[in-house]
């Protein structure tokens, strides 16, 4: 189907008749085409932002799309939650206990591996916008990621795959997986990346995508959407680290990680089969290739001046050559020398010629030199949110370790496991997020008058100060569980359980699922409502990258303290031995850091303006932010 309807970037769509055809059409000129939307036979049953259905029809918006496709794509996140954070949720125990790799070592393949499944959605997110379309990229993608699954359960599951098992009672040290059994590590976690990198940026912008923006009704419910999406991951996560890090601990990580592989094969069967409710998005060729002519134009035409009139730039009107064009982008006043890509050098007639007829590498249209400028745009929001997540990366390495030295039990015959505590997070946001959305946002939206209560970057905000205090909160509980193990004798006995509740690490817990209410469930809303219609898919997964980059800055941050506070024969704040480390001063110093952020974040977001957005053939204008809008922004 998307090979119909691709085109060569320039962000122009050619819809072909389907005559003979018992479903929607769009007309063969656009005369006929205004004569049926006057009369409103077609406008009212076919969207208006060019989706098309599975059979490359106009897409019918009572037969397809909306709160009807919803429940597939929830049910299809659920089970690949299920499925994927099943596995990577208690892997610094596979890595600690079952290849006996050392903590620091262990924590920091952990930052590496959740890095990659945060980075690599710009692969997906790339391929789908430029060449496959989002459906195909989720399919193909999980391919891949169900081949690695596969490959790590027989890791876990063959012996000749993992180091042997640590002798009883001996003071000689166990041997660490090695040679090939770290290459077949290796090779799984990382295809698992590849495969994730696939579907992250795309299952949330096509759930998003089955709302039609130019209906006032559906384009509200977009927010909504985003809020019962991350529902959805938060119960398909709560079942990960419950039931599956159960099996992992108790049963063994061969059934542990094959279990979650079966769950998500069948995710991927759930998503196909919700194909003919879907709306499809229409291709607009690759984002990289219209950035490229922009940046290119811009410099060929450098030594031209711009015009006094704004509209004397070049952009193509709403019909031209039988083009339709769903959206035009509204000119800003931000980085101007990108303007110049839009500067007409030849004779005036050039704004009436047809598109085919202007070389795109020497003009560009205004809407694709503004889609540059909101790329540009989100780049300073894009950093001052990567180091929260360097922060909250702390509670799935070392607090999950710090968990493995306290008292897990729970009546005579129960360990709640170390792995496990994210459940808390989870409760929280299971709690919260239905209130925030059914009560919150009304009750705001009475004094705000905004139509999301607050706006995003507002929402961004919020969850950052969370974190902060999350960091705060894990450096005191941290004292108090050096004073335990000091009080007692056991300062170098690592592998001694201590007689303090695992329970007191539920606070920093809930506040990282706060975080996560307001933070990330602000930056998915974001980064796909601002990002270009062409480049959603890419804005997702700019979206998911804060939280690769911050995995990986954890990581670095890890090295650095180490070899910062290494002084001879100490080994400085981070050991093997936790109770011997200074976890408190690390926290503490991630607190500050985050501190040091936010206010870098203030700053980014009192500058960010929206993007403004000009339906065409006519349409509705969006123009954000509104006056009041703009206000809140910069509060």
């Amino acid at each position: 189907m998307s090979g119909d309807y691709k085109n060569d970037g320039r962000q122009f769509i050619k819809y072909r008749p389907l005559r003979g055809d018992s479903g929607p059409t769009l007309m063969d000129t656009p005369g006929d085409e205004e004569k049926a939307m006057e009369s409103g036979d077609q406008q009212s049953y076919l969207v208006g932002n060019g989706s098309l259905d599975r059979k490359g029809r106009l897409a019918d918006r009572t037969k397809t799309g909306g709160w009807k496709a919803a429940p597939m794509i929830f049910g299809t996140e659920l089970c690949e939650r299920i499925g994927s954070l099943g596995l990577q949720r208690n892997l610094v125990t596979y890595f600690t206990k079952k290849m006996h790799l050392s903590n620091p070592v262990a924590a920091n393949m952990v930052s590496n591996f959740t890095g990659a499944l945060y980075l690599t959605p710009f692969l997906g997110g790339f391929i789908a916008d430029a060449y496959l379309g989002r459906f195909w990229v989720i399919v193909v993608f999980s391919v891949i990621q169900i081949f690695g699954m596969v490959l790590l359960t027989l890791s876990a599951s063959l012996p000749s795959l993992r180091p042997s098992p640590c002798p009883v009672k001996s003071k000689v040290p166990c041997r660490a997986a090695h040679g090939w059994q770290l290459d077949v590590l290796y090779i799984a976690i990382y295809l698992i990346a590849v495969g994730n990198g696939g579907i992250k940026p795309n299952i949330s912008s096509i759930g998003a995508d089955q709302f039609d923006e130019t209906d006032a009704k559906e384009k509200k419910q977009v927010s909504h959407f985003f809020n019962w999406f991350y529902i959805c991951v938060s119960v398909g996560s709560l079942i990960s680290v419950t039931v599956i890090v159960y099996l992992e601990d108790n049963i063994g990580f061969g059934w542990g990680f094959g279990i979650p592989t079966g769950i998500f094969a069948a995710a991927v069967l759930m998503f196909v089969a919700g194909a003919p409710l879907y709306r499809f998005k229409v291709l607009h060729g690759s984002p990289l290739t219209s950035i490229s002519q922009v940046v290119v134009a811009a410099i060929r035409n450098r030594k031209i001046s711009l015009p006094a009139d704004e509209n004397m730039l070049y952009e193509v009107s709403d019909n031209t050559a039988g083009f339709l064009v769903p959206q035009r982008i509204a000119h800003s006043n931000q980085f101007l020398l990108l303007d110049k890509a839009a500067v007409v050098a030849e004779k005036p007639e050039v704004k009436n010629h047809a598109l085919a007829d202007v070389d795109p590498w020497r003009l560009c249209t205004v809407t694709q030199v503004e889609e540059v400028k909101m790329i540009i745009s989100l780049l300073p929001i894009w950093a001052s949110t990567c180091f929260v997540w360097t922060a909250l990366t702390q509670m799935e390495t070392f607090s999950v370790e710090a968990g493995g030295t306290m008292d897990r039990s729970m009546g005579p015959n129960f360990q709640f496991p170390a792995a496990s505590l994210a459940v808390f997070e989870l409760v929280n946001v299971l709690l919260i997020l239905p209130l925030y959305d059914i009560f919150f946002v009304p009750f705001m939206r009475r004094f705000t008058r905004h139509p999301q209560g607050i706006s995003t970057l507002q929402r961004i905000g919020v969850g950052i100060i969370f974190s902060i205090l999350a960091m705060v909160v894990a450096a005191v509980v941290e004292i108090k569980r050096v004073n335990v193990a000091r009080e007692h004798g056991l300062l170098d006995k690592p592998k001694a359980i201590l007689p303090m509740s695992i329970f007191w690490l539920v606070p920093q817990y809930f506040l990282r699922g706060t975080t996560e209410i307001f933070t990330q469930v602000g930056q998915l809303d974001f980064f796909y409502s601002e990002a270009p219609e062409s480049m959603r898919s890419l804005g997702t997964a700019l979206y998911l990258s804060t939280i690769g980059v911050g995995h990986f800055l954890s990581s670095l941050l890890v090295t650095a303290v180490r070899n910062v506070t290494r002084d001879g024969d100490d080994p400085g704040w981070l050991r093997d031995n936790l109770n011997r480390s200074r976890l408190d001063k690390f926290y503490f110093l991630l607190a500050i850091m985050s501190a040091v952020n936010f206010v870098f974040y203030l700053v980014c977001a009192y500058w960010y303006k929206y993007k403004k957005v000009v339906l065409a053939a006519g349409g509705p204008t969006f123009t954000s932010p509104p006056p009041d809008r703009e206000v809140q922004s910069r509060n």
